[in-house]
């Protein structure tokens, strides 16, 4: 279990915190309107009315005593600019702060922000690959230009083995997990042959993805 800081309860606030919650983590959020923070209290191990550009209401939370704090201001800019800086300055351990645009995010790091968050660029990016590509079931982008990708098998994978498809040799993936008729199969021979209709998780480098899967992105 996690010790989790919450700072801004607008759409991302509340939705992060739901998340939070189904881990069961140990979550303390904090808002200046009791009006956003009553919708999450059943969701939540404590929460706090206050202003987190004051240095003494920050400083009052504990701030080093949490795993993870997080800036959810979305509409004040400025706010959670002071937010972040504050968080750092009275020994906040890992500070991810929300972003609305580019030049935010230059200037949270700058001023403190161990992350930066996109939530709806990188939703409307999920969104574009999802359901624009006709075959990617799921994706998750990863640090370092690398990706994990759930996608329908291509035809040219159907009746061919990982071997013989030279998966991991020549196509430089590696495939973490093959669902079959809603079943997920974790552990699989090298000789496992597809068949139509299964997906595919695979694992890799964005050009090697791009290249082996004929994915544009």
């Amino acid at each position: 279990m996690k010790s989790i800081l919450v700072i801004g309860l607008g759409r991302f606030g509340y939705h992060l915190i739901e998340q939070l919650n189904k881990a069961g983590d140990e979550i303390l959020a904090v808002d200046s309107s009791e009006e956003r923070i009553e919708p999450v209290l059943g969701m939540v191990t404590s929460s706090l009315i206050g202003d987190s550009t004051n240095e003494s209401f920050i400083r009052s939370l504990g701030v080093e005593n949490f795993n993870v704090c997080f800036v959810a201001i979305g509409d004040d800019f400025q706010a959670s600019l002071e937010t972040t800086s504050l968080l750092k300055e009275c020994g906040a351990r890992y500070v991810v702060a929300r972003a609305s645009r580019s030049v935010h995010e230059k200037f949270l790091l700058r001023n403190g922000a161990d992350a930066v968050v996109f939530p709806e660029k990188q939703l409307a990016e999920w969104a574009a690959i999802r359901w624009c590509s006709g075959r990617v079931v799921d994706y998750l982008d990863y640090p370092g230009d690398y990706s994990i990708f759930e996608i329908t098998v291509p035809k040219s994978w159907i009746g061919k083995t990982l071997v013989e498809l030279g998966v991991r040799n020549k196509l430089h993936l590696n495939v973490l997990s093959i669902r079959r008729a809603d079943k997920q199969i974790l552990e699989f021979p090298a000789d496992f042959v597809f068949e139509e209709g299964d997906t595919v998780t695979v694992f890799g480098a964005d050009s090697d993805i791009k290249k082996s899967l004929n994915l544009n992105y």
